[in-house]
């Protein structure tokens, strides 16, 4: 049983998607006003297409900035889809 390996070993060789690390990273209560598609996603843990379907379905309204039409999601709408309200200290 030489091959053998340890949990702690195991969990080292296993990689990391990033999305729930990424998640775990934004603190939801030092967002930013206005976030892009790839914070709303990590946020969100989802694809960041999905978060630009959602926004030409009207789910979650994208601002569109610069003259490239960058993405930029209000943290209001991000914490509404979240089902969490805003309470007025955050604001």
């Amino acid at each position: 049983m030489a091959d053998a390996i340890t949990m702690d070993e195991q969990s080292t060789k296993i990689k990391k998607s990033g999305s729930a690390a990424e998640a775990t990273k934004l603190d939801i209560n030092n967002l930013p006003d206005l976030l892009t598609v790839k914070e709303v996603a990590n946020l969100l843990r989802v694809s960041p297409l999905t978060v630009k379907r959602w926004g030409a379905r009207g789910k979650l309204p994208a601002i569109r900035i610069n003259s490239r039409g960058d993405r930029r999601y209000k943290k209001e709408a991000v914490m509404w889809l979240l089902g969490m309200e805003m309470s007025e200290q955050d604001e």
